[in-house]
């Protein structure tokens, strides 16, 4: 079975059997996800920006996530032989989901982190006199 909605030149040389090589959806979604996986790699090891290199850890995580969910309908494909329905399997399913929750939390960390190293103020602070707002509370002083 070849992948009915590939886009892309290789998609396109892909549906029309160029390669000589038929793609079920799961392979695809395979090779896209240790594709995503090793470009962001490769960007996270060749640049010195660090929030470059933050967006390049995401960038990995979501194709090694990719990576997951493909097994996980190749593994819902081999235990349904009859072909009865599409399914997955809902543990890793969910360990996709706990693994974007907990990406999006360290994204959340690393800018805080980057923030800090790379020095820039932090603002908006009622302590701070240079954030514009007062060292100490006015009232206490009266």
């Amino acid at each position: 079975m070849m992948l009915a909605s590939s886009t892309g030149a290789l998609g396109a040389l892909v549906e029309a059997g160029l390669l000589g090589v038929e793609l079920t959806q799961v392979q695809w979604y395979l090779l896209l996800g240790t594709a995503v996986a090793v470009i962001g790699m490769v960007r996270m090891l060749l640049t010195r920006d660090l929030v470059a290199r933050l967006i390049a850890l995401n960038v990995t995580g979501i194709g090694s996530l990719m990576i997951i969910l493909a097994l996980a309908a190749r593994s819902a494909e081999s235990a349904d032989p009859a072909g009865s329905g599409p399914g997955i399997d809902p543990v890793l399913s969910a360990l996709v989901i706990t693994g974007l929750v907990i990406t999006v939390a360290f994204t959340g960390l690393g800018a805080v982190l980057i923030r800090r190293i790379e020095g820039f103020p932090v603002t908006g602070r009622r302590d701070d006199p240079e954030s514009g707002g007062p060292a100490q509370d006015p009232e206490a002083e009266q």
